[in-house]
């Protein structure tokens, strides 16, 4: 039996996503009808798929609520394959942007919006460019795996790093190399990460450090999406290895321009470790009615 959802198509930075409210936890997608939803051609087109849910109707936002009392949203991600995500920079600014505009939460400047998520609880403010988030702590996680991607002749060592969802970065010589890179095809990993992993390409830009902010370029292939206009934890894992390369010294804030625009990234001690936070715009674009 077919059923109607209202959707909004919103985006941070030209990462895209459609999402609905379904506070009860009453619509169940299959992964294909995520991925017909996410379809450019026959969908509504999109990076990936949000759903809005309170945290107490579903297993994931119960462990969210074990964690902070104070989550009452679940972000529910599925990337555009219908696969489900552990977390999404760009995708949970859009989603605080779709609470907000919904009336179902408010959030006045200097607040915190906690927000349960399968990578566990985030939290946002509002600042100048949108929002920013609190990404939590981070590891070098996942080796130097050799990377070989379409039109790049040789195979880049790369760096894990996992920011709540893991990722390989690899660095690149030059702006020409970084654009001769046809990520329309998976890049190849060498070690396979059991769960695959998002990957970045980065370039610095001259200089690396201006004013005290490190300033790099990227794009990226993110799993079970293909290569997208901006990966909000894609880039912070890309300023977290680029200031690992860079050694002592490097700076802890950091500009990541990628094809969609320029999001913020800044490292930070708090009591349980270095955390690391994303700042950027959030934008709803347009709503709808689609049968599912």
């Amino acid at each position: 039996m077919s059923q109607s959802i209202h959707f909004t198509k919103g985006h941070g930075t030209g990462n895209d996503f459609v999402l609905f409210a379904d506070p009860d936890g009453t619509v169940e997608l299959t992964p294909s009808q995520i991925a017909a939803i996410a379809d450019r051609h026959f969908g509504v087109g999109g990076d990936g798929v949000i759903r809005a849910v309170r945290s107490r109707h579903l297993p994931e936002g119960a462990a969210a609520l074990a964690e902070d009392e104070s989550a009452e949203w679940f972000m529910d991600y599925h990337n555009a394959d219908g696969s489900p995500a552990e977390m999404c920079g760009n995708g949970i600014r859009v989603f605080a942007r779709f609470l907000i505009d919904n009336g179902l939460v408010e959030l006045a400047d200097g607040d915190t919006l906690s927000v349960g998520t399968r990578s566990g609880v985030r939290d946002l403010q509002r600042n100048l460019s949108g929002f920013q988030v609190d990404l939590g702590r981070w590891s070098l996680d996942g080796g130097e795996p050799l990377v070989r991607a379409r039109n790049l002749p040789v195979a880049r060592p790369g760096l894990g790093i996992n920011v709540g969802n893991p990722h390989v970065v690899v660095a690149l010589a030059s702006e020409e190399e970084l654009a001769s890179a046809d990520l329309s095809y998976i890049p190849h990993l060498d070690p396979e990460p059991t769960d695959g992993a998002n990957v970045e390409f980065v370039v610095p830009l001259e200089p690396l450090v201006k004013d005290g902010v490190g300033r790099i370029r990227m794009r990226v292939h993110e799993r079970g999406s293909g290569e997208t206009l901006s990966c909000g934890t894609g880039a912070v894992a890309a300023a977290l290895a680029t200031r690992h390369w860079a050694g002592r010294g490097a700076p802890n804030q950091w500009i990541v321009h990628v094809p969609g625009g320029t999001v913020g990234v800044r490292m930070f001690l708090t009591e349980d470790g270095e955390h690391v936070s994303l700042s950027g715009p959030a934008e709803l674009v347009f709503e709808g009615e689609l049968a599912v």
